[in-house]
């Protein structure tokens, strides 16, 4: 692990913040190191007798760690180098490609600490998929529902990490009526391409449930997903030509502009490509 400290922005930050909401401390999951964060490490580094200084070096590393060392992921979920270079030799696609697309959408892991794949819950993808079902989302507006509910893409209800779950059991757990879990299943992405579950019947699941059931498995049905997703969307050929724009506008959906996922891609791009 590299150091990291205030103003950062990388993969080893999200997993800092990982591995310090899992010891109890209340910051965002997320690739930036910003002051809640300094302030957490600063607090564990005196907790556990290190120099509090907030930079993630060595030692902090070491005992942060050995502190959050019951981690449920085993290796044997997680994707190898082999895995993406016959996924990229499969699609006729460069190696660097596939990796871009794998670190700007998961930050290039598929599994929270906790051995749950990781997702992001949608709250106006969950309205969409009740009205889909007939089921009027109107009825379960209210001030308590206002973080899994709402009509317009919102990102300020995003929380990270595995605090995403307790959004997405909040919203499925609304009404007892199987459809209600089917489209909060369908509202989340999952994984390490964090594939929609909507798509999941559109690619070629059975149903959501075995989609779901997959993505618990391994990295290795994360990104046999991707490749159905790619496939299914004709969206090979736009890799191929690295037309970034294009791709995150069908991957991601109108709102990459403001999320910069196509400059992400060419970045990540660029520096697998050297």
């Amino acid at each position: 692990m590299r150091t990291i400290k205030l103003g950062v922005k990388s993969n080893e930050v999200y997993y800092l913040n990982e591995l310090l909401v899992k010891l109890g401390y209340s910051v965002v999951v997320s690739d930036s190191f910003g002051t809640a964060t300094d302030k957490s490490v600063r607090d564990f580094q005196l907790k556990n007798n290190l120099v509090v200084d907030g930079v993630v070096g060595l030692k902090t590393w070491t005992v942060l760690l050995e502190k959050s060392k019951n981690s449920n992921t085993s290796n044997s979920k997680l994707l190898s180098e082999q895995n993406l270079i016959d996924f990229a030799k499969q699609f006729n696609l460069e190696l660097a490609v596939v990796k871009a697309v794998n670190e700007v959408e998961s930050n290039g892991k598929g599994f929270l600490v906790d051995g749950r794949p990781k997702i992001l819950f949608e709250g106006h993808v969950f309205w969409k998929q009740l009205e889909n079902r007939n089921i009027d989302p109107h009825i379960y507006v209210n001030t308590l529902n206002e973080n899994i509910l709402f009509e317009k893409y919102n990102r300020k209800y995003y929380v990270g990490g595995a605090e995403e779950y307790s959004r997405l059991e909040k919203a499925a757990s609304l009404g007892t009526d199987k459809k209600i879990r089917d489209a909060a299943n369908c509202s989340a992405s999952w994984g390490l391409f964090q594939i929609m579950g909507f798509n999941a019947v559109l690619i070629g699941y059975q149903s959501i449930d075995e989609f779901v059931n997959k993505m618990n498995e391994n990295e290795g049905e994360h990104l046999k997903a991707f490749g159905m997703f790619l496939k299914k969307n004709n969206l090979i050929e736009t890799l191929r030509s690295k037309n970034w724009a294009a791709f995150a506008l069908k991957y991601n959906g109108p709102a990459y502009k403001t999320n910069k996922y196509d400059e992400k891609l060419q970045r990540a791009y660029l520096k697998y490509s050297k």
